[in-house]
């Protein structure tokens, strides 16, 4: 009898629906970035969000898989409307190796970065790219203003944040390789679409990715 009623909940719980993996760290995407912007002597400076053409959310980004070179973090990207008004729907992107060894300790890391021009973007969206490399990277600086710029995130294509046990900082990730994630992508569209067909053909954004993009507007819609 206990079998049975065993093997019954099991059958039923079959039959719920499942939520993607990709649709619940679009959730954790949302939160990181909100927690982060919702601390504004510690966050990333509005006048650069207010710049950015992309932003690249990858919450809890793996430290171990720094030191072997493995796969460490997957998240996601969005761009400014053609208009230059609102978000895109967001392409899904995974970050891979680099030599950076993350500073502030612990098993995960939050990170942030903001593609500064058209050329950022560009790479953005090809295929695979590597920072410092194929694009120029900087820590980001952390504040109310950029009035304490470094020349670096002046001129750099791409800025870089990360935040571990409450400690939001600019770090430096060159080495680390982007590429588009396919397999999340198809998950959240439901077909097989590339992160340049999702930022610049206007694809329509799936629900769970609605919350990311209301608190990407709420901050930095240029309207």
């Amino acid at each position: 009898m206990k079998l049975k009623l065993l093997s019954t909940l099991a059958l039923g719980a079959s039959l719920l629906p499942a939520q993607s993996d990709a649709t619940t760290r679009l959730g954790v995407a949302t939160s990181t970035f909100k927690e982060v912007m919702d601390t504004p002597d510690k966050a990333i400076p509005q006048d650069l969000l207010s710049r950015a053409q992309c932003i690249v959310i990858v919450p809890g980004l793996k430290k171990g898989a720094f030191i072997f070179g493995a796969k460490y973090g997957r998240g996601f990207l969005s761009c400014r409307k053609k208009d230059g008004v609102g978000w895109s729907a967001p392409g899904s992107i995974r970050v891979e190796g680099g030599s950076i060894g993350l500073q502030f300790g612990g098993a995960e890391t939050d990170v942030l970065m903001l593609v500064m021009n058209q050329k950022g973007m560009d790479r953005l969206l090809s295929t695979k790219f590597t920072l410092g490399a194929d694009v120029s990277a900087a820590a980001g600086p952390v504040g109310r203003s950029t009035q304490a710029e470094t020349d670096a995130a002046l001129t750099a294509e791409i800025l870089t944040w990360s935040r571990s046990r409450g400690l939001f900082a600019g770090i430096s990730l060159s080495g680390a390789t982007l590429r588009q994630d396919e397999e999340w992508n198809n998950e959240l569209y439901g077909k097989k679409i590339t992160n340049r067909d999702v930022i610049t053909t206007g694809v329509a954004a799936p629900k769970p990715a609605e919350p990311l993009l209301a608190e990407l507007n709420r901050y930095s819609s240029r309207k």
